[in-house]
């Protein structure tokens, strides 16, 4: 049985990125991660520190992101350029959602980039 937190998180991070063209939540590493088609953008997870939301980046956006105390290399991925955001009661929800739709652009196709609006 998962925290309440854990829960509210999670149901905020689904909404967020399932909303997005084609992106589907798939269960890996026991963890919820989500895909833009079969390239995933994003995980969310939590261990002994709290919760946390793995997000793919560019190496720039992901080397500015580290200068944050919040941000945090995401273990085993941070080498292809994914960053970890700690959650907590304060976290903002519309840099979340910003932050989300960024990483979703790293690995979109085309297609989905064109129903997004951006192309």
């Amino acid at each position: 049985m998962k925290s309440k937190a854990y829960e509210t998180a999670l149901a905020k991070i689904r909404a967020i990125c399932l909303a997005l063209p084609e992106a589907k939540e798939v269960e890996a590493w026991g963890h919820p991660t989500f895909r833009a088609g079969k390239k995933m953008f994003a995980g969310f997870g939590e261990d002994a520190d709290g919760l946390s939301l793995g997000m793919k980046m560019s190496f720039d956006r992901q080397e500015e992101l580290l200068q944050d105390k919040r941000f945090y290399p995401t273990p085993y991925a941070a080498r292809q350029g994914w960053v970890s955001l700690r959650l907590s009661r304060k976290t903002n929800w519309d840099e979340v959602a910003a932050l989300l739709l960024e990483a979703y652009r790293q690995v979109a196709l085309k297609r989905m980039l064109t129903a997004l609006g951006d192309l």
